[in-house]
């Protein structure tokens, strides 16, 4: 693959990932009621909002960003964490295979993502190596 079709795809599959957690993080900061209900049911204190908004969202500009290899290296890790704890929480609690099966899936999106990053760093250093 060259790499616009590296970009291309990347793209199309970290975008509805950044999007998705990025709005999830503003409707745990603003309290929706199906985000409390959803941490209520899951166990957890209501303050976790707070602290899991905040992450969603810096996170989600993390990967959208491509300056700063750091915080997205992070903010892939941090999100790997954060989405199968929240299918082993549902899964816990007993919910449906929905809630479990829905942040796996969008797990396997982002490393998809992550594989297409690494690849597409791995073609342009090669391609430095081989101009110089």
């Amino acid at each position: 693959m060259n790499q616009k079709t590296f970009k291309v795809i990347y793209w199309l599959l970290i975008t509805p990932v950044a999007l998705n957690m990025f709005f999830a993080g503003i409707f745990f900061l603003i309290k929706k009621d199906f985000s409390v209900a959803v941490i209520e049911q899951l166990g957890y204190p209501q303050y976790f909002l707070y602290i899991l908004g905040s992450a969603k969202i810096l996170g989600s500009l993390a990967l959208l960003q491509n300056w700063f290899r750091g915080p997205k290296e992070w903010a892939y890790a941090g999100y790997s964490f954060n989405l199968l704890a929240a299918a082993a929480s549902h899964l816990f609690v007993n919910d449906t295979a929905q809630s479990i099966l829905i942040p796996l899936i969008t797990l396997a999106l982002l490393l998809s993502s992550y594989w297409l990053w690494k690849q597409f760093e791995n073609t342009t250093k090669m391609e430095i190596a081989e101009a110089a």
